[in-house]
C-alpha cells in the first residue's frame, strides 16, 4: 500500500510534469517560457519563435504566448468596429477649440528578438491589465488579454499624441465645413471671415498623419521602457466634428441654400424685366410688330379677335 501510494504521489505528477514539458507555438504566436518546477525560480528559460516544432520547455514551465504578426489598433465611430466595444473615437480639440473626432488606425508587430521578449515578459508579461470591460487579464492572455494590455498601456499614447499634433491647426484647416459655422456672426460681434479650401484641408491632415508617425515610435518606446513594438505606422482616415457643430454645419448649408435659392429667383427676374423692358422698346419703334405677337400668343380654340372699336378680326379660313 505504501507502495502505491508513492506511485501515486509521485508517479501522476512526474508523468503529467513530462508531458506537460512538450509545447510549441502557431504560425502567428511567440512563446517566453518561464521555470515553473517544485524546485525551481520563476526567471525566464527559454523563447520559441513562431511555427516550432515540438520543443522541451521543463517539468511545469509556463509558456506566455503573444502575437507575432503585425497587429492593429483601430479608433472608429463604426459601432463596435474598433478595439472598445460601441463608438470609439479619440476627441481632441482643436488650435481654436472645437473638439474634432479623430478616426484611424495603427499598426505595428511585437519585436521578435529574443534579448527584448525576455525584457518584455519580466516588464508586462507578470503584471496584469484592465481592459475595457473592467476586467483584469495578462497580456499573454489570449486576443483579450493582448487588447486589455494595448488599451491601459499604448492608449493614453494615442490619445496623447493626437491631441498634440491637432491642437497645432484650427478647426477650418482640418474640416471645411468647420468655416460654414466660424463665419457666422456670434452675440452680435463681426464674422470671423475662414476660407474654405479643400485641397489645402487634405494636405493639413496628412501633415498630422505625418507628424503621428515621426512622434508615436519615441514616445511608445520612452513608455514601455524598450523598444518592444516595431514597424509602427498610423493611416489618419477620418476627421469629424461633434454632432453639436456638425449640426451647425448643416443648418447653415440649408440656410445658405435657400439664400441661393433667393438669390437665383432675384436674378431671374432681373432678367425677365430687362428682357420686357427691351421688348417694348421694340414695340414703341414697332406698333404693327406688337399686334403680330399678340395675333400669334392668341389660343388655337379662339375664332374671331377683337382689339377694340367694333372691329372684329376672322381668325379662320372661312
Amino acid at each position: 500500500m505504501a507502495l502505491i501510494a508513492l506511485l501515486v504521489v509521485v508517479g501522476i505528477p512526474t508523468v503529467i510534469g513530462i508531458f506537460g514539458g512538450l509545447a510549441k507555438t502557431s504560425g502567428g504566436e511567440v512563446a517566453v517560457v518561464r521555470n515553473g518546477g517544485w524546485f525551481d525560480d520563476n526567471q525566464v528559460r527559454q523563447v520559441i519563435q513562431p511555427a516550432s516544432g515540438v520543443t522541451w520547455i521543463g517539468f511545469w514551465s509556463s509558456m506566455h504566448r503573444y502575437p507575432s504578426q503585425q497587429r492593429f489598433y483601430t479608433i472608429t465611430s463604426r459601432n463596435n468596429g474598433g478595439e472598445r466595444t460601441g463608438v470609439d473615437v479619440v476627441n481632441v480639440p482643436s488650435s481654436d477649440g472645437v473638439s474634432m473626432g479623430i478616426e484611424g488606425t495603427f499598426y505595428f508587430a511585437l519585436n521578435l528578438d529574443e534579448s527584448t521578449l525576455k525584457q518584455f515578459d519580466d516588464k508586462f508579461g507578470t503584471r496584469q491589465f484592465r481592459g475595457a470591460d473592467g476586467t483584469m487579464r495578462n497580456a499573454w492572455d489570449g486576443d483579450e488579454g493582448w487588447s486589455s494590455f494595448l488599451d491601459q498601456i499604448i492608449r493614453p499614447v494615442i490619445d496623447n499624441d493626437l491631441r498634440q499634433e491637432v491642437n497645432n491647426f484650427r478647426c477650418a484647416e482640418l474640416v471645411s465645413s468647420c468655416a460654414l459655422v466660424q463665419n457666422q456672426a456670434a452675440n452680435g460681434q463681426p464674422a470671423q471671415q475662414v476660407n474654405v479650401n479643400g485641397q489645402a484641408n487634405n494636405s493639413n491632415i496628412a501633415k498630422v498623419q505625418d507628424a503621428v508617425n515621426r512622434s508615436f515610435a519615441q514616445d511608445i518606446k520612452n513608455t514601455l521602457g524598450g523598444e518592444f513594438l516595431t514597424n509602427i505606422h498610423f493611416n489618419l482616415s477620418k476627421v469629424t466634428l461633434p454632432d453639436s457643430v456638425q449640426k451647425a454645419v448643416d443648418d447653415a448649408q440649408a440656410a445658405y441654400a435657400k439664400v441661393s435659392e433667393a438669390q437665383a429667383r432675384v436674378v431671374q427676374a432681373q432678367a425677365d424685366a430687362d428682357a420686357n423692358k427691351k421688348r417694348q422698346e421694340g414695340y414703341n419703334a414697332c406698333p404693327a410688330c406688337a399686334q403680330i405677337d399678340i395675333m400669334k400668343s392668341i389660343p388655337s380654340n379662339v375664332t374671331v379677335y377683337a382689339p377694340g372699336a367694333a372691329a372684329t378680326v376672322p381668325l379662320t379660313n372661312k
